[in-house]
């Protein structure tokens, strides 16, 4: 037997779901052959009286299940089950007996061999039948809780997602302005010099930004389309200091496929100007490579600049917004280092598993 936690109207269907009625049959089996070795009666004729008294219970069993649909609250459904297959068992004994009953024959409840039979197996029948019910009921409500905790980790699993989701969002709003701001702050620079390049460095900021702007909002993209962000960005900034920037990209196509959360290259790449090329007057070089090895993304950005310490980079709001970002999209499966390089420079190299982008 088993039992449904949502009393409704009553159906056959549930009452006799072919996993209960299997249980009744077995128990019912179970509970005649023993006691064929004692009657007088063939064995299947006492198996006949066990499963019609195990079907009459089963049937009282699920009614109770399902009907009334609103008990008193000082009423548990399930104290009711067990006392409705206790009540059923003599019920259905006696019905037995009475309608196998031949004509001109004593009724068996006036003594002889049908008193004992009936005896032994209401006796027997109410020792076994309540406790096979309490037994069913304890069964359900374990599935019950058992399918509650599963339903509450996956609610929580998806409440956990939808809440990393608006973290990721609101820490990528806080690059898009970061990015634009400096951005616009080297452009502004070149108008208030009077430079003649402003107008060709306006330009490639407003087809640049055309390009980038609309990735901003995505979760993650391919490692292939930050690059190209990336190339653009640096043009943009070698526009502004011709003489005192050079850049090299070495990526394989295979890592162009790669995924990323959008402007992480961009971020190491904008701090490696800002902080390293921009103050140095010889200006430098920064060397962008990527690598995939064993499942792993390996990017190092390297800058000739005047070589600032990790300490001091690591608490400004680019690189602390991007290690948030990195553990939001990757956990801790996701590493930033920052080092000095000899002579003079810096090195920033990120580690991150290697997922692919969707063909």
């Amino acid at each position: 037997m088993s039992s449904d936690t949502s009393p409704g109207p009553p159906r056959l269907a549930r009452i006799f779901a072919w996993p209960r009625l299997r249980v009744v049959l077995i128990a019912s089996v179970l509970w005649g052959l023993p006691l064929s070795l004692v009657f007088v009666s063939p064995t299947w004729s006492v198996l006949a009286r066990t499963i019609s008294i195990g079907l009459v219970a089963l049937f009282v069993f699920g009614l109770l299940e399902q009907w009334p649909r609103q008990l008193p609250l000082w009423v548990a459904r399930w104290a009711l089950q067990v006392l409705g297959v206790a009540v059923s068992v003599p019920l259905a004994v006696s019905m037995y007996y009475l309608a196998t009953s031949e004509a001109g024959v004593l009724p068996f409840s006036e003594g002889g061999t049908r008193l004992t039979g009936f005896a032994v197996l209401t006796v027997t029948g109410l020792l076994f039948a309540p406790w096979i019910a309490m037994s069913a009921l304890l069964r359900q409500r374990d599935e019950s809780v058992r399918h509650q905790a599963l339903a509450f980790e996956r609610e929580r699993g998806r409440l956990e997602r939808a809440a990393l989701d608006a973290r990721l969002h609101l820490l990528q709003a806080q690059v898009r302005p970061h990015f634009l701001f400096n951005t616009l702050a080297n452009v502004r620079e070149l108008v208030e010099s009077r430079s003649p390049q402003a107008p060709a460095v306006l330009d490639s900021l407003i087809a640049y930004l055309r390009a980038a702007v609309p990735r901003l909002d995505e979760s993650a993209i391919a490692l292939g389309q930050e690059l190209e962000l990336v190339r653009a960005y640096l043009d943009l900034m070698q526009m502004r200091m011709p003489d005192r920037l050079q850049f090299s990209i070495e990526a394989g196509k295979e890592c162009r496929s790669l995924r990323c959360p959008p402007m992480t290259l961009m971020t190491l790449v904008e701090n490696a100007v800002r902080h390293g090329i921009d103050p140095s007057e010889e200006g430098g070089r920064i060397e962008i490579s990527v690598q995939e090895r064993d499942d792993v993304c390996r990017v190092q950005v390297r800058d000739t600049g005047v070589g600032v310490q990790p300490q001091g980079l690591t608490s400004g709001t680019g690189l602390s917004n991007l290690r948030e970002r990195l553990r939001l999209a990757f956990g801790d499966t996701a590493t930033l280092r920052l080092a000095e390089q000899q002579p003079h420079g810096l090195v920033a190299e990120l580690k991150f598993p290697a997922q692919r982008s969707p063909a």
